[in-house]
Protein backbone atom coordinates (compact mmCIF):
# COMPACT_ATOMS: atom_id res chain seq x y z
CA UNK A 1 0.00 0.00 0.00
CA UNK A 2 2.87 2.33 0.79
CA UNK A 3 4.26 1.96 -2.60
CA UNK A 4 1.43 2.40 -4.33
CA UNK A 5 0.78 5.70 -2.43
CA UNK A 6 4.07 6.55 -3.18
CA UNK A 7 3.74 5.92 -7.22
CA UNK A 8 0.28 7.02 -6.99
CA UNK A 9 0.24 11.10 -5.02
CA UNK A 10 2.89 12.63 -6.08
CA UNK A 11 1.80 12.44 -9.96
CA UNK A 12 -1.75 13.08 -9.05
CA UNK A 13 -1.44 15.83 -6.76
CA UNK A 14 0.68 17.38 -9.89
CA UNK A 15 -1.84 16.73 -12.43
CA UNK A 16 -4.59 18.58 -10.36
CA UNK A 17 -2.71 21.14 -9.78
CA UNK A 18 -1.44 21.64 -13.02
CA UNK A 19 -5.01 20.93 -14.67
CA UNK A 20 -6.85 23.57 -12.13
CA UNK A 21 -3.93 26.08 -13.34
CA UNK A 22 -4.92 25.71 -16.91
CA UNK A 23 -8.19 26.18 -16.58
CA UNK A 24 -8.43 28.47 -13.66
CA UNK A 25 -4.97 30.15 -13.06
CA UNK A 26 -5.19 28.78 -9.76
CA UNK A 27 -3.28 25.93 -7.93
CA UNK A 28 -5.51 24.18 -4.92
CA UNK A 29 -3.42 24.86 -1.64
CA UNK A 30 -4.71 21.26 -0.60
CA UNK A 31 -2.42 19.86 -3.42
CA UNK A 32 0.42 21.12 -2.01
CA UNK A 33 -0.38 20.42 1.77
CA UNK A 34 -0.90 16.87 0.71
CA UNK A 35 2.25 16.70 -1.36
CA UNK A 36 3.67 18.22 2.00
CA UNK A 37 1.77 15.59 4.36
CA UNK A 38 2.31 12.98 2.45
CA UNK A 39 6.08 13.19 1.71
CA UNK A 40 6.48 13.13 5.42
CA UNK A 41 4.22 9.78 6.02
CA UNK A 42 5.81 8.24 3.19
CA UNK A 43 9.33 8.83 4.08
CA UNK A 44 8.74 7.11 7.74
CA UNK A 45 6.83 4.22 6.32
CA UNK A 46 10.01 3.63 4.32
CA UNK A 47 12.06 4.25 6.76
CA UNK A 48 14.27 7.12 6.09
CA UNK A 49 16.32 8.56 8.87
CA UNK A 50 15.19 11.88 10.40
CA UNK A 51 18.24 13.54 9.23
CA UNK A 52 17.52 12.42 5.47
CA UNK A 53 13.61 13.44 5.72
CA UNK A 54 15.25 16.76 7.17
CA UNK A 55 17.06 17.49 4.35
CA UNK A 56 14.02 16.82 2.12
CA UNK A 57 12.46 19.78 3.61
CA UNK A 58 15.67 21.62 3.56
CA UNK A 59 15.51 21.49 0.12
CA UNK A 60 12.09 22.39 0.23
CA UNK A 61 13.13 25.45 2.43
CA UNK A 62 15.78 26.70 -0.37
CA UNK A 63 13.26 26.65 -3.16
CA UNK A 64 10.56 28.13 -1.09
CA UNK A 65 13.33 31.04 -0.35
CA UNK A 66 14.05 31.65 -4.23
CA UNK A 67 9.99 31.44 -4.82
CA UNK A 68 9.51 34.20 -1.89
CA UNK A 69 11.69 36.52 -3.64
CA UNK A 70 10.50 35.72 -6.78
CA UNK A 71 7.07 36.41 -5.41
CA UNK A 72 7.91 39.53 -3.89
CA UNK A 73 8.65 40.65 -7.35
CA UNK A 74 5.61 39.93 -9.03
CA UNK A 75 7.49 37.34 -11.13
CA UNK A 76 5.79 34.53 -9.97
CA UNK A 77 2.53 32.93 -8.25
CA UNK A 78 1.99 32.20 -4.93
CA UNK A 79 0.35 29.25 -6.04
CA UNK A 80 3.31 28.05 -8.08
CA UNK A 81 5.85 28.94 -5.23
CA UNK A 82 3.81 26.48 -3.15
CA UNK A 83 3.68 23.86 -5.27
CA UNK A 84 7.44 24.04 -6.51
CA UNK A 85 8.37 24.15 -2.81
CA UNK A 86 6.09 20.83 -2.10
CA UNK A 87 7.13 19.53 -4.85
CA UNK A 88 10.88 20.03 -3.72
CA UNK A 89 10.94 18.39 -0.90
CA UNK A 90 10.04 14.82 -2.57
CA UNK A 91 13.28 15.39 -4.54
CA UNK A 92 15.40 16.54 -1.08
CA UNK A 93 18.59 18.37 -1.32
CA UNK A 94 19.83 15.73 -4.13
CA UNK A 95 20.99 15.82 -7.70
CA UNK A 96 17.18 14.64 -8.64
CA UNK A 97 15.93 18.37 -6.94
CA UNK A 98 18.52 19.91 -9.91
CA UNK A 99 17.15 17.91 -12.47
CA UNK A 100 13.64 18.79 -12.03
CA UNK A 101 14.15 22.47 -11.63
CA UNK A 102 16.13 22.27 -14.99
CA UNK A 103 12.67 20.40 -16.57
CA UNK A 104 11.00 22.67 -14.67
CA UNK A 105 13.03 25.65 -16.08
CA UNK A 106 13.13 24.35 -19.80
CA UNK A 107 9.39 23.36 -19.38
CA UNK A 108 8.45 26.71 -18.81
CA UNK A 109 9.77 27.98 -21.63
CA UNK A 110 8.33 26.00 -23.88
CA UNK A 111 4.67 26.75 -22.30
CA UNK A 112 5.47 30.46 -22.46
CA UNK A 113 6.44 30.45 -25.87
CA UNK A 114 3.66 28.17 -26.79
CA UNK A 115 0.62 30.41 -25.11
CA UNK A 116 2.50 33.83 -26.40
CA UNK A 117 1.93 32.80 -29.55
CA UNK A 118 -1.51 31.49 -29.11
CA UNK A 119 -2.61 34.77 -27.35
CA UNK A 120 -0.87 36.74 -30.20
CA UNK A 121 -3.06 34.49 -32.85
CA UNK A 122 -5.82 34.62 -30.54
CA UNK A 123 -8.48 35.90 -33.44
CA UNK A 124 -7.97 33.15 -35.68
CA UNK A 125 -7.63 30.36 -33.55
CA UNK A 126 -10.98 31.51 -32.64
CA UNK A 127 -12.14 31.67 -36.24
CA UNK A 128 -11.39 28.21 -36.69
CA UNK A 129 -13.53 27.18 -34.15
CA UNK A 130 -10.61 26.22 -31.51
CA UNK A 131 -12.04 26.21 -28.45
CA UNK A 132 -9.33 26.72 -26.00
CA UNK A 133 -9.09 27.38 -22.00
CA UNK A 134 -10.19 31.67 -22.16
CA UNK A 135 -7.48 31.41 -19.65
CA UNK A 136 -4.68 30.67 -22.25
CA UNK A 137 -6.19 33.30 -24.33
CA UNK A 138 -6.94 36.07 -21.87
CA UNK A 139 -5.16 36.26 -19.17
CA UNK A 140 -2.27 38.31 -18.36
CA UNK A 141 -0.03 35.52 -16.51
CA UNK A 142 1.08 32.00 -17.75
CA UNK A 143 -0.17 29.11 -15.81
CA UNK A 144 3.38 27.85 -14.58
CA UNK A 145 1.94 25.11 -12.72
CA UNK A 146 1.88 22.92 -16.13
CA UNK A 147 5.53 23.08 -15.99
CA UNK A 148 5.76 22.69 -12.55
CA UNK A 149 3.53 19.20 -13.27
CA UNK A 150 5.24 18.31 -16.26
CA UNK A 151 9.04 18.40 -14.89
CA UNK A 152 7.71 16.47 -12.05
CA UNK A 153 6.48 13.53 -14.29
CA UNK A 154 9.95 13.77 -15.47
CA UNK A 155 12.29 14.03 -13.18
CA UNK A 156 10.08 11.69 -10.47
CA UNK A 157 11.74 8.03 -11.83
CA UNK A 158 14.74 10.04 -9.84
CA UNK A 159 13.42 10.69 -7.35
CA UNK A 160 14.66 9.19 -3.08
CA UNK A 161 11.16 7.42 -2.54
CA UNK A 162 11.01 5.39 -6.03
CA UNK A 163 14.57 4.96 -6.76
CA UNK A 164 14.21 3.16 -2.93
CA UNK A 165 11.01 1.97 -3.88
CA UNK A 166 12.18 0.31 -6.49
CA UNK A 167 15.50 -1.48 -5.45
CA UNK A 168 13.13 -2.88 -2.31
CA UNK A 169 10.43 -4.20 -4.82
Amino acid sequence: MITAAIFVVFPLCLAIAAFSDLFTMTIPNRASAILLATFLLMAVAMGLPWQQIGLHYAAGLAVFSVCFALFALNVMGGGDAKLLTAAAVWFGLTPSLVEFLIYVCYVGGAVTLTILVLRSQANAIMALGINLPSSILHAKKIPYGIAIGIGGFLAYPSSPLMVLVTQVH
